[in-house]
């Protein structure tokens, strides 16, 4: 039981029907009483929140977390007759309707709405979704570039030979967006990590990135000799100073949004079809070190998974590859 219990702190058993959050419930003039007068929804979300901080989920997750439970809440606000276990659990089943229909989520976002709400209502003691099935997810991995791709979509970002007329802005911006994708890929960092990046979490000696990963865990990450390179260029001729080891023209951390635009620019120079996101950048690294016979807990290690589970669903290998290591192995 949380000791959150909205029935320790907001209601009692005369308010809910009984101690476990059910219904139908009633007023003392005997007039049924819907889920949203039961229940401080805003206040119940606002603890919620609190909660998933207090056990240090990241900031995206509670991001996400805290948009699943306000859409569910905006819709109950306009469903009626909302007294019994069964119309809410209906409605429920209504808001799954209208999330595939209308808004046409994926499979793994019903998933994560169907957990997030039964996490949610746990935490508050209301059981109504306590029987609902969790759907399945669909694993589809994402794709990966090859090779000579990511070799294309680095040298995209002409730093050599600097356009006439370019400011030293400019230039410091393009040696920003090399450095950056170098390490996306060199480093298989999540974008939320490369703009947490602070220039003391550099050791350009070691080759290694001190990084803050998701649920606060610290791990190191090495880079390669070439983005060593790029790197000691990009701080002796950055335009602005401070802590953070990327910022924006006006001397900001720069944000997971511009990083994704940028990629998609230069994925374009690059003549690469393919969609390329960071994710998909870091995906690739961690293909490229398994194709390359790096042992898959190291992978794991480097990618800051927790369930090596998650580093196999990251790391998938092409049946080439595959093939290629059958064979070596001389089974007969």
């Amino acid at each position: 039981m949380s000791h959150y219990s909205p029935q320790n702190e907001r209601t009692s058993p005369t308010d809910t029907g009984n101690a476990n959050g059910n219904f139908p419930a009633q007023s003392e003039d005997g007039k049924q009483k819907t889920v949203l007068e039961v229940f401080d929804f805003p206040d119940m979300i606002e603890e919620y929140l609190i909660e998933l901080e207090i056990r240090n989920y990241s900031r995206n997750t509670i991001k996400t977390y805290k948009s699943i439970v306000n859409n569910f809440y905006k819709f109950l606000l306009s469903e009626k007759d909302l007294y019994d276990d069964r119309r809410v659990l209906r409605s429920f089943k209504r808001y799954i309707q209208y999330l595939k229909r209308e808004k046409h989520v994926s499979q793994n976002y019903i998933y994560l709405v169907t957990v997030v709400l039964k996490k949610f209502l746990e935490f508050n003691n209301i059981d109504i979704l306590k029987d609902v099935k969790t759907p399945k997810r669909t694993k589809s991995l994402p794709k990966s570039l090859n090779e000579t791709e990511v070799i294309n979509l680095i040298n995209a970002v002409n730093c050599d030979n600097p356009l006439k007329g370019d400011s030293e802005l400019q230039t410091s911006n393009k040696l920003r967006n090399k450095v950056i994708l170098a390490l996306l890929y060199s480093s298989g960092l999540r974008v939320s990590e490369l703009v947490s990046l602070k220039i003391d979490d550099v050791d350009l000696d070691d080759r290694t990135l001190r990084i803050r990963g998701k649920g606060e865990k610290d791990r190191i990450v090495l880079f390669d000799e070439e983005t060593r390179f790029l790197i000691e260029n990009y701080l002796n001729v950055r335009f602005h100073q401070g802590d953070y080891m990327f910022l924006n023209r006006f001397g900001n951390p720069i944000t997971p949004r511009y990083i994704q635009m940028m990629i998609k620019k230069y994925a374009s120079m690059a003549g690469i079809k393919k969609k390329v996101t960071p994710h998909i950048l870091r995906h690739s690294f961690a293909t490229h070190l398994l194709k390359n016979g790096v042992d898959i807990r190291a992978i794991q290690q480097l990618l800051g998974h927790s369930n090596l589970s998650t580093t196999q669903i990251y790391t998938s290998v092409d049946m080439q590859t595959l093939r290629n290591v059958y064979d070596r192995a001389k089974l007969h």
